[in-house]
């Protein structure tokens, strides 16, 4: 018998009303690159338990890494219900999980991969970075395969094996009268669609072209966001206001807009748990339930939320199979209280090569990176952002050399709807503890821009 199949005997014997229990077995392999070196390769082999009680719609929640602790663990839980209040709208954990294999989740020469091979992957990630105008390259590489297991008392048993694969690059330059840096990166779930040759190819131009960058007027600017900088957005800015709690409290910038038209039409975003070598691809969320394709944005019209089994149920609703345990750096965790989360934020790509989107610019910039990303006013949609590094100015159609930093504080719905051009190189980002996204290049009019 199973250590979940022995915690679910043992809550029935306590008559315990439901149990959830999750396990996830993990190893994660992390390259430190410092110096232009690399510095440390680090192995690291975890099993955590999970648990979520229910008794008279009381939820009690413990955790544990100790397989031989897991009846104590319920035990300690069922004390703590005393004190805990009924969620009279609770209606229940689900019952069955229809299991699909979807393609590019999982890959057998990662779970397998030899200490050598990691190295050649990032020593390629740094030599494609290398330049006698880059001083030090930092950068991290981060390779993750997992067992996954759901459990309830209602006969769900799930079981999933999984792979991912993250890599980042820092080029740094001194080369000109400021410091300046450019960033490379790629991430998925095989490794023969990783390509590290990009990541320090994408570092090693940014970081170049970023040299020697002039101070620009204080102004209103058309930007183009590229990938790497719309996924900071998405994660910190925009998927917040799509969560169904967020929106049902009145918390969202959006919450009044349902079927309303919030962006330009030919603005589309997807929270897409089914596209190959998504960072958040699953056919079960981590509750149990099915996962969909689901349309937020849907021709610029606010069209859908996403959300888990409790505030759905608080709400008299379903869950769309939005509950997630996200693991870190990458994957599932075995937190027992699920969070609502999308899985792969996804903007459908649009028409425009980025070169298309430069000529079609008279007064703007492009930006390659972002930080510091966060709401400034949630409910109105204002937030602030910084471009450090990564920026360049185009006048006239042409790009004409670097910016030095600048902040820009805007407003989500005036940004949606002044969207001009989307792009047609569509890309895999996630930010660093943050949410998967897969976007393309967006060129925003009449953004205000301030010199730093």
């Amino acid at each position: 018998m199973s250590a979940l199949e022995k915690a679910l005997k043992h809550s029935q014997k306590r008559e315990v009303d439901e149990c959830e229990i999750t396990s996830v077995k993990k190893k994660i392999i992390t390259v430190r690159i410092t110096d232009s070196k690399i510095v440390e390769i680090k192995e690291n082999f975890n099993k955590d338990f999970g648990i979520r009680l229910i008794q008279k719609r009381k939820i009690a929640a413990v955790q544990t890494t100790n397989e031989k602790e897991i009846e104590k663990s319920i035990d300690e839980g069922l004390k703590s219900l005393t004190n805990l209040k009924s969620r009279e709208f609770w209606k229940g954990l689900p019952y069955e999980a229809q299991h699909k294999i979807l393609k590019g989740t999982f890959d057998k020469e990662l779970e397998q991969i030899s200490g050598s091979k990691i190295i050649d992957i990032a020593q390629s990630m740094i030599n494609s970075s290398s330049n006698n105008k880059i001083d030090t390259i930092t950068g991290s590489l981060n390779i993750v395969s997992e067992d996954f297991e759901l459990r309830n008392s209602n006969g769900l048993h799930y079981e999933e094996k999984a792979t991912y694969i993250s890599g980042i690059i820092n080029a740094e330059s001194e080369h000109g009268r400021t410091p300046v840096s450019g960033i490379g990166y790629d991430c998925g779930r095989t490794l023969v669609n990783f390509d590290t040759e990009q990541i320090g190819d994408n570092a090693k131009i940014m970081c170049i072209e970023s040299i020697n960058p002039q101070k620009i007027d204080s102004g209103t600017y058309s930007i183009i966001f590229e990938p790497y900088s719309v996924g900071e957005l998405l994660a910190f800015v925009v998927a917040p206001n799509f969560n169904f709690k967020t929106v049902s409290e009145k918390k969202s910038c959006f919450s009044e807009d349902f079927e309303k038209d919030i962006a330009t039409n030919e603005f589309t975003m997807i929270d897409d748990p089914h596209i190959a070598e998504g960072i958040g691809t699953k056919s079960i969320d981590d509750e149990g339930i099915e996962t969909r394709k689901n349309n937020l944005i849907e021709k610029g019209i606010f069209k859908n939320t996403f959300s888990n089994l409790f505030d759905s149920y608080k709400e008299g609703n379903k869950s769309t199979g939005n509950g997630l345990r996200i693991g870190s750096p990458l994957g599932r965790s075995s937190e027992p209280i699920p969070i609502s989360a999308p899985h792969n934020l996804k903007i459908d790509s649009g028409s425009s090569s980025q070169e298309e989107m430069i000529r079609n610019t008279k007064h703007g910039l492009m930006v390659g990176r972002l930080w510091y990303t966060y709401a400034i006013n949630p409910i109105k949609g204002d937030f602030s952002c910084t471009a450090r590094s990564g920026i360049r100015v185009i006048k006239d159609g042409e790009i004409k050399g670097p910016s030095k930093s600048v902040r820009i504080i805007h407003n989500l719905p005036i940004l949606l709807k002044n969207i001009s051009e989307i792009g047609n190189n569509t890309r895999n980002t996630i930010q660093w503890a943050s949410l998967p996204s897969i976007a393309p290049s967006i060129k925003v009019e009449n953004i205000s821009v301030n010199n730093i």
